[in-house]
């Protein structure tokens, strides 16, 4: 059954307009509760959000929803995405539910969902939701309505949570760490962690006014990340994204280091301490098919296995538990550190860069010296929606072509996007020219 209304991840739109509406958000909510209502008597779930100021709106569309079901609420507040996954699991809630459009601007929201193990659902649960969607709304009795109440302390559990990540033996002290959040959902959480933990913080991107959620700051806009590092100059930036579930670093000389060389430091530093006792041995690594081949490259050095999936950190978790592997993420900065929490948490995944760094006694750049990453040329050309590009037979030669100049020096990628009407091109190679001239070779046949 296709999806009418889910995505890689939720439901996501422009607020307003179907299906981000409060009377759509209401019936999806009382979907859900249908559905959770087969296996379960008087289910509970659990709401947080960003700091949009469209979150109030559908926090209560939501809220109306699941009561009218016969589903009790507990309200955050606004958390991090991945606070949800862990507070779901910590109050043995039936589900958790996140408001948020993530790293979207302010005009765009959305709902997404994690299972009582603060995990990501199936694709067969979105699909009976969205069956349940399509009936008629089954009202509970009075007597049978679901309550809603607020939970004071939630920032304060997650917080613990994330410090425990962190090992006891190491603290940040002497250290000043530059945090951004994105005018978003960490905008106290984050700053309070690493201060707890014994750095100097600065913080930037931390006055939401719910309408500057990654406006010009965050892991999408690294710039002002970048600035500040080198101002203060602080040892480290962390740049988190609307709901923080993204990460990406900057060192002290301002240089920027995206989620596939994240990913690579922290399997460095596992397999450096695959003999400790107490720590999950690391076997392999899954990225995407947009990880930078010098990464994969990097890794196999390590004597790692790695594997790719599709892009969406869905996929990359479906693919680390079908191996039973604990590590995985892709270049955006969405990073699975499965030993330590259900869910891509910039976080905790930043807590994982810097013991590495402390342990080691080295800087990323340092640690990073023998990876260089093959340069990446990304184009998208118009495309009819729905058509099938392998049937293009002039753009199927051409794939062949550059695949036999490229040879094991580089890669091709080609995909239609499931979001608007083109066709991505992206072309990896040793050297930039290459690349560049590879993927407008590409995109030529079709433009």
């Amino acid at each position: 059954m296709a999806r009418k209304y889910f995505g890689t991840d939720g439901i996501r739109g422009s607020v307003g307009q179907h299906p981000i509406t409060p009377d759509f958000v209401l019936r999806l909510a009382h979907a859900v509760g249908r559905v959770l209502c087969r296996t379960e008597t008087s289910p509970k779930v659990v709401i947080g959000k960003d700091t949009r100021v469209s979150g109030y709106m559908l926090e209560y569309a939501l809220t109306s929803g699941f009561n009218s079901a016969g589903v009790h609420v507990e309200l955050f507040g606004p958390v991090p995405t991945p606070a949800v996954a862990y507070l779901t699991r910590g109050l043995r809630a039936s589900l958790g539910v996140v408001i948020s459009a993530s790293h979207n601007p302010f005009p765009d929201n959305g709902i997404k969902f994690f299972s009582a193990q603060g995990t990501k659902l199936s694709d067969a649960w979105e699909e009976d939701v969205e069956a349940a969607l399509e009936a008629p709304p089954e009202w509970v009795n009075a007597s049978a309505l679901g309550k809603a109440h607020r939970l004071d302390d939630a920032a304060g559990r997650y917080i613990e949570f994330c410090k425990n990540t962190f090992p006891t033996d190491l603290k940040l002290k002497g250290l000043k760490i530059v945090v951004d959040a994105a005018h978003g959902a960490a905008h106290r959480i984050a700053p309070q962690v690493f201060h707890e933990l014994g750095a100097e913080v600065v913080a930037i991107g931390c006055d939401p006014n719910g309408f500057n959620i990654n406006d010009k700051v965050g892991a999408t806009h690294p710039e002002a990340l970048i600035a500040a590092v080198r101002h203060h100059k602080a040892d480290f930036g962390v740049a988190l994204d609307g709901d923080a579930d993204r990460l990406q670093m900057v060192d002290a000389s301002g240089r920027l280091f995206n989620g596939d060389e994240l990913l690579y430091l922290i399997a460095l530093d596992r397999i450096k301490r695959n003999t400790d006792t107490g720590i999950p041995h690391i076997k392999g690594v899954v990225g995407t098919v947009m990880t930078n081949m010098a990464i994969e490259q990097a890794l196999r050095g390590l004597g790692l296995d790695f594997a790719r999936t599709k892009v969406g950190d869905r996929y990359i978790l479906e693919e680390l538990k079908k191996r039973d592997w604990w590590l995985g993420g892709e270049a955006s900065g969405h990073l699975l550190v499965l030993d330590k929490h259900t869910t891509g948490d910039g976080l905790i995944s930043a807590l994982q860069v810097l013991q590495g760094c402390l342990r080691a006694q080295q800087t990323m750049a340092e640690q990073l010296s023998d990876v260089a990453l093959f340069p990446q040329t990304l184009l998208n050309v118009p495309w009819t929606a729905g058509r099938n590009w392998q049937d293009h037979p002039p753009l199927q030669a051409a794939i062949t072509q550059v695949e036999q100049v490229l040879g094991e020096n580089g890669r091709v990628l080609v995909r239609a996007s499931g979001t608007e009407p083109v066709l991505r091109f992206m072309v990896e190679a040793r050297d930039a020219n290459t690349a560049k001239e590879m993927a407008q070779r590409l995109a030529s046949t079709i433009s």
